[in-house]
């Protein structure tokens, strides 16, 4: 259960660190941490989901959720603006 609520967590931070970098495919702080979360929570148990005993425990599921999250993120961000130019 510790490593789905650091997942989430960091899915969150991931989102917003995306948005930040990709500032074209950034939906707004709240858009991009519920996609954040989406996708931390997704690839952590995808992927399996760490057991968060341990330093190595915690770090992959900072690193999961945080990845997860800001890929999530970016492609939604792409799909958004691909969309809007069709119209």
């Amino acid at each position: 259960m510790l490593s789905l609520i650091i997942e989430l967590i960091a899915g969150a931070l991931g989102g917003n660190a995306a948005g930040a970098l990709l500032k074209k495919q950034s939906l707004g702080t709240l858009w991009n941490s519920v996609l954040g979360i989406i996708g931390g929570g997704l690839t952590g148990q995808l992927l399996g989901g760490a057991s968060a005993v341990g330093a190595m425990g915690i770090l992959e599921s900072v690193l999961e959720g945080g990845i997860g999250g800001g890929v999530l993120m970016a492609i939604i961000g792409l799909v958004k603006n691909a969309m809007a130019k069709k119209k």
